[in-house]
């Protein structure tokens, strides 16, 4: 009998807390909660946004739990024809926020349908929004308020989700490979004829200058020649002064002078040599210190017997 009583009172405390158990959940500080009674939301408490321990009935209802945070769907690339018939292939993706749980789980249950759902409809925005504007604008020019634009589509496509569009990001936005390949090789050409322009007109400059350079270099020299020969005539001119101003005051010490200078250039060492008399008139000054022939002594006469 005893035994019958301890028996029941465990049963009794594990039915209590299997109820208590099933009766209790916990939400995360990054979780929002929707109790469901039959597959439907319960009223007045069927959302719990508030984290910590929350209770419900036992067997009969159930908890969804969805994230709070910032999530991310990410857009299939896509070839979109923009506004001046270019192709570009797209690469975007989007960052939502369920706003309303409720509404969420009643239309899509899931984040995984949801990401389906919002990934062809961030496809069809880029679609509309991109193929109003040319490639310029959606590569460089404009593509801050282009995606300002696709968002916004996104939130009116995409409010009857629960969702809100957070930012949506292109991420890439470049021309087909086939294309970009010819436009590379039209660009290559491009400048590979401008550099060739670059490099004529560096040689038609080159060419120029040089000339030019040549042409200085031949009037600099002819007149630096010219202003030579005319200071060195200048120089000439003052020296054979000097030498007829001297030759005026002194004949005879010009002439020794000018026989010293013929002697030290005619008798300088070297191959050549001359023959010439020792009575010559070269040598005058050899003989007498004034150039001038010795005079005989005169004979004195005989004397008379």
């Amino acid at each position: 009998m005893k035994n019958a009583a301890t028996f029941g009172t465990i049963a009794a405390i594990v039915v209590i807390l299997i109820i208590v158990l099933a009766s209790a959940f916990t939400v995360e500080q990054t979780e929002q909660a929707i109790v469901l009674r039959f597959g439907e939301p319960v009223a007045g408490r069927g959302l719990v946004t508030t984290p910590g321990l929350h209770f419900k009935y036992p067997f009969i209802e159930n908890v969804v739990f969805l994230d709070n945070r910032i999530l991310v769907v990410e857009a299939p690339k896509q070839e979109v024809l923009a506004s001046d018939n270019n192709r570009l292939d797209v690469d975007s993706f989007l960052r939502y926020r369920i706003v309303d749980p409720l509404k969420f789980y009643q239309t899509v249950r899931s984040p995984d349908l949801a990401n389906g759902q919002l990934g062809f409809i961030l496809n069809s925005a880029v679609r509309q929004v991109l193929g109003k504007a040319n490639m310029t604008e959606i590569v460089r020019d404009n593509r801050a308020d282009l995606m300002v634009k696709i968002r916004e589509q996104v939130n009116q496509e995409g409010g009857n989700l629960g969702i809100a569009a957070v930012d949506v990001r292109i991420r890439r936005a470049d021309l087909p490979r086939q294309i970009s390949e010819k436009v590379f090789s039209r660009m290559q050409s491009e400048r590979a004829r401008e550099a060739a322009e670059y490099r004529a007109k560096g040689s038609e400059t080159a060419q120029t200058i040089t000339a030019t350079a040549d042409r200085d270099v031949v009037v600099l020299r002819g007149n630096a020649q010219r202003q030579a020969d005319q200071t060195r005539g200048e120089g000439d001119a003052e020296r054979n002064r000097i030498f007829a101003e001297a030759y005026g005051k002194d004949p005879d010490f010009f002439a020794f002078y000018r026989s010293m200078q013929a002697y030290e250039t005619g008798l300088k060492g070297g191959g050549t040599r001359m023959v010439l008399s020792p009575k010559s008139e070269f040598f005058r000054f050899f003989g007498s210190p004034n150039g001038q022939p010795a005079t005989p002594s005169p004979v004195a006469p005989a004397a008379v017997r």
